[in-house]
């Protein structure tokens, strides 16, 4: 039996962060990381389509805290005690230079996901942590004064474990058979698959600024929408998929959206068609691309209402303009599926928040035992924040591992 002061469950971001600051602070401390694959920090090598959104530039805690759909309330303490600004000096230290973009959204200056993979890599070995992979967790149990461990290549003990595996089914199982509960998990961050003739033939099309809800139950967000191949994606519908992961699974992902794509109410856009109608009746309904919509989306909308290709503003009957006014503000969409946001797979569902000392990470049932980043029932909305509460969960937890 191999032993160590503190073993890591996880090799991805949560556990690396904890690792390094851990062995930093207590360079004494044996740590071992167990990592079931053949590679380690995927997700990171994948984040931000391969440049790693480290996390995202709100830099009040509480107001960080409401963009995780679960966990705002557990999250509030502990982001006034690491937060945003200290990500950003944490990686900044240690010599990768951090831009903010416009949307607010943090990378590494190079653009390259590879930098940060490179900086846990090149500190777990400046701090001797050891590295160990294709260890895949068979069992945990508790010991009198610690914790024992067997992985497909042998087993292990030690005083201090944390687990920071992310969404591990197998995990879950093995923790849910100590007496944790765990919270069915059920994907979060998606886009939503649509058939319909106004989106057909028309992907990569970005309405800057829509409003969306989803008819039947109190869903609603707004942003950009993209069209898609398949369907929307972009903020206004990932914010959607996160805050109703639960509520639209149990829908089996069948269901109406209703989108305003120029976020007026019907009575003003309405006017804004009968003041064009009487200003530019000479000219060609489809050449008059009113309320900053896409060409292309403004023709689908066109043709949905009715109105052809060569039909003038001084020929457009009222019905014409009122199918046009309802395809605007109040266009409804049938969803009847879902997929997967880029290479990014996000749940919301983990470790029960109630079994958590937040202001620790530890386990409430079992004594040092610690857990952070996704293995929770945590989840953000797209931006950098998922990896946030990685940082943060996995930081505190840390200062618990060296005492």
């Amino acid at each position: 039996m191999k032993v160590y002061d503190v073993l890591i469950v996880g090799g991805g971001a949560a556990g690396f962060f904890a690792a390094v600051n851990a062995a930093k602070q207590n360079p004494k401390l044996n740590i071992g990381i167990l990592e079931r694959g053949n590679s380690v920090l995927s997700k990171v090598k994948i984040s931000g389509g391969g440049r790693c959104n480290v996390t995202h530039a709100e830099f009040i805690p509480n107001v960080l805290a409401t963009h995780y759909p679960r966990g705002e309330k557990e999250l509030k303490g502990p982001f006034h005690s690491f937060t945003i600004g200290d990500t950003m000096a944490w990686f900044q230290s240690r010599g990768i230079p951090l831009k903010i973009e416009d949307d607010g959204r943090i990378f590494p200056v190079s653009n390259s996901a590879q930098t940060i993979i490179d900086c846990f890599l090149d500190e777990i070995q400046k701090y001797g942590v050891t590295l160990m992979k294709n260890h895949s967790v068979q069992s945990i149990a508790p010991l009198e004064n610690g914790w024992k461990l067997e992985t497909t290549k042998g087993l292990f003990s030690c005083q201090k474990l944390l687990i920071a595996t992310g969404s591990n089914p197998k995990i879950w199982k093995l923790l849910g058979s100590l007496g944790i509960r765990i919270i069915s998990a059920v994907p979060s961050l998606f886009t939503f698959d649509i058939d319909d003739e106004r989106i057909k033939d028309i992907p990569g099309v970005v309405a800057k600024n829509v409003y969306v809800e989803v008819l039947g139950t109190n869903l609603a967000s707004d942003g950009p929408l993209l069209i898609t191949h398949s369907g929307f994606s972009a903020p206004s519908i990932l914010k959607l998929s996160a805050f109703g992961a639960i509520e639209l699974a149990a829908l089996n992902y069948c269901f109406d959206v209703k989108i305003n794509f120029i976020q007026q109410n019907e009575a003003s856009c309405m006017q804004a068609l009968l003041n064009s109608k009487s200003e530019l009746c000479k000219k060609q309904v489809r050449n008059s691309t009113i309320f900053d919509l896409p060409k292309r989306l403004w023709y689908k909308l066109l043709e949905a209402s009715g109105i052809s290709e060569t039909l003038r503003w001084a020929e457009v009957n009222k019905s014409q303009l009122q199918a046009l006014s309802n395809q605007l503000t109040a266009s409804v969409f049938r969803v009847h599926g879902k997929s997967t946001f880029k290479d990014e797979f996000v749940t919301a569902g983990g470790i029960d928040l109630k079994e958590i000392d937040f202001k620790t990470f530890e386990s409430k049932r079992f004594k040092n035992l610690f857990f952070a980043g996704e293995i929770l029932n945590i989840d953000g909305v797209t931006g950098g924040f998922n990896f946030q509460n990685a940082w943060t969960g996995a930081y505190l937890a840390s200062q618990e591992l060296i005492k």
